[in-house]
């Protein structure tokens, strides 16, 4: 029984986080043609180039695994606090930090990659 109330004051717990994009939309007037502006600016927009909106996605998924990163340390840290002593779990945080950190090297990489090209193609698409 326990269990059951600790679980439903989770899921209750986690419903105004879900709630927080509509109370911030709450004062708009026009809430769809805000919409809209979003989307373009994210790169939904019929009116914007193909590099223009693979970069906005490129930007989107590497935006999600720098969270995964953040996430990541934080557990890494979490494993290393709570170790108590026990050296196979001190090992075993250090292994997902030192991964972590090579994780955010590569997603820097790939971002500084992405960026070039996406800027190299703007630029050939508006010469031509």
């Amino acid at each position: 029984m326990k269990h059951l109330w600790t679980t439903f004051g989770a899921w209750v717990s986690t419903l105004p986080i879900l709630l927080l994009p509509a109370a911030a939309m709450a004062q708009l007037a026009d809430a769809e043609s805000e919409l809209t502006s979003v989307g373009t600016a994210i790169g939904t927009d019929a009116s914007n180039d193909l590099p223009t909106i693979i970069g906005n996605l490129i930007n989107v998924l590497l935006s999600v695994l720098g969270i995964l990163f953040v996430v990541l340390v934080v557990y890494a840290g979490f494993l290393y606090l709570t170790a108590g002593g026990e050296d196979e779990k001190v090992k075993k945080a250090k292994k997902l930090l030192g991964q972590s950190v090579t994780g955010l090297v590569i997603i820097i990489a790939a971002y500084a990659i992405a960026s070039y090209v996406i800027e190299a193609l703007s630029d050939v698409g508006s010469t031509s």
